[in-house]
């Protein structure tokens, strides 16, 4: 299919849905419920390719899958036609704020403050409707502003990504190139290929500072490249290198030690 015919395809899909949603809001069940339902059935694939990119996290893809549909469900019940935005750019966010608070309440395994959790989940709920109002994703400062909070923790917030689950340890990285983090720390030629299972990564992590579980996030969980984790840390990428050399040694004489043991 070429380039013309899927923007094509998307407009048909876009049209076609908007057509729903205003019958919709025109008339009642259980016809009023029979559009929304078109409308889920219509952009589903939406929600399977954002579900998708959650994939490395060590979580079921039957599950994602399942958690962005209630987001898409979500979406098309709470989207307002009196609004500026598309339903996409309504529906997106919603989806995405559905993933993230799955994984906030079930996921976690380099756990960040409660605080930060809490604020995350605000964050995600209060995205979608401040999208539909602004006409565009808000800032850091816009979002703190709707939150009562500052924006220096709304930055802490959604600087948490990824690592979420201990078979994230075991999942392919995100970026092409790019080995699992236990493909990179058990490195048979170094002698590391005793360990059998992946949790037993999991405590070496939990040891490691803020500084090197941040590092581990973005390389690992994020696909970070090390010149890009070099930019969100401001550092250079040959320092980032000497770092994450230095955090796998670490993690490697732990595995050691515990597969001794």
């Amino acid at each position: 299919m070429t380039i013309a015919a899927i923007e094509e395809s998307k407009q048909n899909i876009a049209d076609a849905t908007h057509e729903l949603l205003l019958e919709a809001d025109r008339v009642p069940d259980p016809r009023h419920q029979a559009c929304l339902d078109e409308v889920v059935l219509l952009n589903a694939p939406v929600a399977r390719s954002i579900a998708s990119r959650y994939r490395s996290k060590g979580v079921d893809p039957d599950d994602l899958e399942q958690v962005a549909y209630l987001g898409l469900v979500k979406a098309a019940n709470g989207y307002r036609l009196d609004a500026d935005t598309a339903f996409l750019s309504y529906a997106v966010p919603t989806i995405r704020g559905e993933l993230k608070r799955y994984f906030r309440d079930c996921a976690w395994t380099i756990r960040p403050p409660r605080r930060v959790q809490e604020m995350q989940g605000s964050i995600a709920a209060a995205e979608p409707e401040l999208i539909q109002r602004l006409g565009h994703v808000p800032s850091d400062e816009e979002t703190a502003e709707a939150l009562g909070t500052d924006a220096s923790e709304v930055a802490e917030a959604t600087s948490v990504r990824g690592c979420f689950s201990t078979l994230s340890l075991d999942a392919p990285g995100t970026a092409e190139g790019v080995a699992s983090l236990i493909e990179t720390v058990a490195d048979s030629e170094d002698g590391y290929d005793l360990v059998e299972n992946v949790h037993t990564l999991t405590p070496a992590v939990a040891n490691l500072g803020d500084r090197d579980k941040r590092i581990l996030q973005l390389r690992f969980c994020n696909g970070f490249t090390q010149e890009e984790i070099g930019q969100e840390l401001g550092v250079s990428q040959m320092h980032v290198s000497r770092l994450l050399r230095g955090i796998l040694d670490t993690l490697r004489s732990d595995l050691a030690d515990t597969v001794s043991r």
